[in-house]
């Protein structure tokens, strides 16, 4: 097994050559040993060497220990496409343009607007979606509650949990105020799993809107993906929550989702999924109100 302070270590020694001048330290001070260090180094990073790596080995050769490590970071996050995870957001102007972004959807017109499923706790409509190739969903319906117990049991915390029979698992990553943090949550399989396990990433929102509420958020690429998950990305997305006016008791709840699952999937199967999944939301959160 290979040391933890040195991980290439164990197959350095499996590998041969001039691998017995290399010790835990590091690479070899001689050329020929170099040269065999970044060969190794290079498998580990590659399972497949790229197209003419056999001449910038010999290249990296020449170079010092330090240099040839930093060449083959350099070499290996380029062959991951040059991303980095972002660094946590500033949450004032993020926020700020999230609210508008949802107040914006909420403006949309009705005649937009698709009906994609129907329910006796909720209609669900979809309109091709301007952040990326799938739709923005819009779920409505009345829920008998207050706008403040609702969104309670919506926005991150100890309710949530307990009621999303699609939320596995829930973990504050990162509090900035009150009424606004960084989450990590994880999905369960749907359809039989052939929607595998997801996890996603969060900055969630939640302020005052007319005489109720809107919690919102957006996806964030931080942080190590968890094995066994794939990496889902919530486009903004958000719910508002307001009052009946005729019946202070019961509230509308209207919500806009647009998620990319990601990962290989066919879209009929993503859109059958996020239909019946924002049905059940609203017969799930029913029934927990009324526990």
């Amino acid at each position: 097994m290979a040391s933890p302070s040195n991980p290439l270590r164990a197959p350095l020694e499996a590998g041969g050559g001039s691998v017995a001048r290399m010790n835990s330290s590091g690479p070899p001070n001689d050329s020929s040993g170099r040269s065999d260090y970044v060969r190794v180094c290079a498998r580990r990073c590659f399972p497949r060497p790229p197209f003419g790596f056999g001449r910038s080995a010999l290249l990296l050769a020449s170079l010092t220990p330090c240099r040839v490590l930093l060449c083959v970071c350099v070499i290996r996050h380029l062959r991951l496409g040059g991303k980095q995870m972002d660094p946590l957001p500033n949450p004032t102007p993020l926020a700020s343009k999230l609210r508008n972004t949802l107040v914006r959807y909420h403006s949309i017109g009705d005649s937009e607007w698709r009906v994609a499923k129907k329910t006796k706790d909720a209609t669900v409509w979809r309109k091709p979606s301007e952040e990326f190739s799938g739709y923005l969903y819009k779920a409505q319906g009345v829920v008998e509650d207050v706008t403040n117990r609702i969104v309670d049991h919506i926005r991150p915390g100890p309710y949530r949990l307990d009621w999303d029979s699609l939320m596995t698992s829930m973990d504050i990553m990162e509090t900035f105020e009150e009424n606004c943090c960084v989450m990590r949550y994880t999905t369960a399989g749907q359809l039989w799993n052939i929607i595998a396990p997801r996890e996603f990433v969060d900055f969630s929102y939640t302020t005052n809107y007319e005489d109720g509420l809107l919690t919102c958020g957006i996806s964030l690429d931080y942080g190590e993906v968890r094995p066994n998950f794939v990496r889902g990305f919530n486009h903004p997305c958000g719910w508002f929550c307001v009052p009946l006016k005729d019946s202070p008791g019961h509230s509308l709840l209207t919500g806009y989702i647009q998620t990319e699952l990601r990962g290989m999937l066919p879209q009929s199967a993503v859109d059958t999924a996020m239909s019946s999944t924002l049905a059940n939301f609203y017969s799930d959160l029913k029934k927990a109100l009324k526990a």
